[in-house]
């Protein structure tokens, strides 16, 4: 029986039985992720004392201005996962392409691939604002021995063995779920040690919260502007409390936690919506639902999308269910 203040370690040697696949490459990659988080917590609470904020002087794939502490990230997940060798290929928000890992051994034996958001909010590190990591693991789907291909990592949502975040707040919490339930580790910083603190998390199945950026509202679909409006109106336990940080992991983990919907729709201005189905939208549609939420582009189960290219961008509601019908009910009205 799992317990509080149960390491990470500890927890993932126990509940080894309950992964899906049980050889044990599964829990190491789940350590290499641990440790890469370690490294990148590290360096993010030393923002503002080294040469680590603003930006790089670069773009990303997506066109979007790379920070330093992007870049930092980005190289230290994939280095860890690389050196520890228990992937066999990498796709990363920062990358233009994915990464084909050669394993030590020539028949290149690994099953699994990872596809990670290395700082999630990486923006709002100037101003000492909660910044985070999403991953998401797969099982390939080419022959195990053969360089990964592309469609290893163009899988739906439902194919996933394991994801989640890392969260740099206050504290640092390790979040993750394999299938069985989701469960939440904090960082003792002063022993380098993540310790369960959140076990069996679960989202409320209504909230109070609704998460979106408002100074867009202008540009967004009909059925978005509504569902605003209802959330203002007031009307038994409304209006509900506007709650936006402009980082997906904090508003997420806030919303688990407390109840509340967050949402990305599309908009005149992003006719696709702006976040990744492969980086971010699917990991946290598999957390979400696994903590008794939901996740949706606002008509159709995020994690029932085929991906069709790496950096696929669509619209995202996520949260507590009933939140997530009631703005899926607004958007059929007016489809």
């Amino acid at each position: 029986m799992s317990q509080r203040n149960q390491t990470l370690g500890e927890f993932i040697i126990e509940n080894q039985a309950s992964f899906k696949y049980t050889s044990g490459e599964l829990s190491r990659l789940i350590n290499s992720i641990r440790l890469a988080a370690k490294v990148v917590n590290h360096e993010v609470n030393k923002a503002g004392l080294v040469d680590i904020l603003g930006a790089a002087g670069d773009t990303n794939v997506q066109g979007e201005d790379q920070q330093k502490l992007d870049v930092y990230a980005n190289e230290k997940f994939i280095q860890t996962m690389t050196n520890r060798n228990i992937v066999c290929g990498i796709a990363s928000e920062e990358e233009d392409d994915f990464i084909t890992i050669n394993s030590q051994d020539e028949n290149h034996q690994n099953k699994y691939v990872v596809l990670i958001d290395p700082l999630d909010g990486s923006s709002n590190i100037d101003v000492n604002v909660s910044v985070g990591t999403i991953f998401s693991v797969f099982r390939r789907v080419t022959p195990v021995g053969t360089p990964v291909q592309l469609e290893d990592f163009l899988q739906k949502g439902t194919n996933q063995v394991a994801a989640g975040y890392i969260i740099y707040g206050t504290s640092t919490m390790l979040v993750y779920t394999t299938g069985d339930g989701v469960n939440g580790f904090t960082l003792n910083p002063a022993i380098g040690s993540y310790y369960l603190s959140h076990p069996d998390m679960k989202f409320p199945e209504d909230g109070r919260i609704y998460s979106v950026n408002e100074g867009n509202y202008i540009h967004f679909p009909q059925g978005i502007k509504d569902y605003i409006k209802y959330c203002q109106m007031e009307e038994g336990d409304r209006p509900y409390t506007s709650r936006y940080i402009g980082s997906l992991v904090s508003d997420f983990h806030r919303n688990m936690i407390k109840g509340g919907i967050y949402m990305y729709p599309k908009s005149s201005k992003a006719s696709n919506g702006k976040l990744r189905l492969l980086y971010e939208c699917n990991p946290m549609a598999f957390l979400a639902e696994q903590a008794n939420g939901k996740a949706s582009d606002g008509f159709t189960r995020i994690m029932e999308i085929e991906p069709t290219e790496l950096h696929q961008r669509v619209p995202f509601i996520c949260g507590s269910k009933n939140m997530v019908e009631k703005a899926e009910e607004f958007m059929r009205k007016t489809n």
